[in-house]
């Protein structure tokens, strides 16, 4: 029988690159999203690529009859939670806003899945929960700190709620898969990021500009006690995260995998600076961007990229993509959309 996998928040960039891999392997995929950052036209590229159509539900994690309908339709193997605001500037101006959706919608699923009796979860967190690292590159037994901004902390609070649901029953297999820089797209260039408005995360910053969406770049502080002033970030390719989590999804359903907690940094354990960022973009694209400085943002911080080892001893898996191919794949992505999914709408 095929195993079916809820994914939440599985329109947005990160969970529909995630759910075309897992379609490929061979799972079926339940959709449950409420479209507040996404598109339905990314579902209907996925099946053109996969010659598979998912199951799409419109809705919020935090409607707890939906739910229950839900789950007792269908039998889920396992779930795969990516639902939740994710921008770190909006997260200061809005901290309430960022606790309903991430941390509030998180306990409702979690209820719903113990119900169901579901105990395999796997939760789309953060390098955030490290704060200012104390030292790079970060490992997973680096502490985890108070975050310096709301999102970061809502990831945190989560975590932190997976960590005792495992330690009140031993039924739980949970991974914790902390991203560091998601970027890049599918290389059909049919699927990839599309953030409503200013973009708040860099590279579709950099390629909106150099499409002419965007007049210039904004680059947050080039004052940082780095090599060249500006931010320092582990960027790694949305695919290569995408068949992160198919390797986390099959460990928690192999026999010899302990119940319990896994965390896993899902990075290149390569640091990029924002300058050297825009360099290789413009070689690539053969497009100037134009920036100006401003000042730093409230929460961001100098420097932060992985140490990958332990997903490679455990799940037998590495990024394999480079930043050139990041930026390939990002500029075909931008060049056949410019408007992104509103092309098509």
């Amino acid at each position: 029988m095929t195993k079916k996998i809820l994914v939440t928040g599985r329109a947005g960039y990160i969970g529909s690159h995630t759910a075309l891999v897992l379609l490929q392997a061979g799972f079926d995929v339940i959709i449950l999203d409420n479209l507040c950052n996404s598109s339905q036209e990314s579902l209907r590229r996925i099946t053109l690529i996969t010659g598979r159509t998912p199951l799409f539900i419109q809705g919020d994690i935090r409607d707890i009859e939906l739910l229950e309908n839900l789950f007792n339709k269908h039998n889920f193997f396992a779930i795969l939670h990516f639902a939740g605001l994710k921008s770190v500037g909006e997260s200061v101006r809005n901290p309430l806003t960022y606790y309903s959706n991430n941390v509030v919608g998180s306990t409702i699923l979690l209820q719903a899945a113990i119900r169901a009796k579901v105990f395999r979860f796997l939760f789309s967190s953060s390098a955030t929960v490290y704060g200012t690292p104390a030292e790079v590159p970060i490992d997973e037994y680096a502490p985890t700190v108070d975050p310096s901004n709301p999102y970061g902390r809502s990831k945190l609070i989560v975590e932190d709620i997976l960590r005792d649901l495992a330690k009140s029953d031993a039924r739980w297999k949970i991974a914790l898969l902390r991203y560091f820089n998601p970027i890049g797209a599918h290389e059909s260039g049919l699927i990839g990021e599309d953030p409503r408005g200013i973009p708040n995360n860099l590279l579709p910053y950099i390629s909106q500009v150099a499409i002419g969406k965007l007049k210039k770049l904004q680059i947050f502080g080039d004052n940082y006690p780095t090599r060249d002033g500006t931010g320092i970030r582990d960027y790694i390719h949305v695919m290569d995260l995408a068949e992160g989590h198919v390797k986390a999804l099959q460990a928690l359903g192999a026999e010899n995998t302990e119940h319990g907690v896994h965390i896993w940094n899902l990075g290149t354990g390569n640091g990029v600076s924002v300058h050297e960022m825009i360099k290789v973009f413009e070689e690539i694209s053969g497009r100037p961007v134009p920036y100006e400085v401003a000042e730093r943002r409230t929460g961001d911080i100098a420097e932060c990229w992985a140490n990958p080892k332990k997903a490679e001893r455990e799940l037998n898996w590495a990024a394999r993509r480079d930043l050139r191919t990041m930026l390939s794949d990002t500029w075909r992505w931008q060049s056949n959309n410019p408007n992104g999914y509103r092309d098509n709408v």
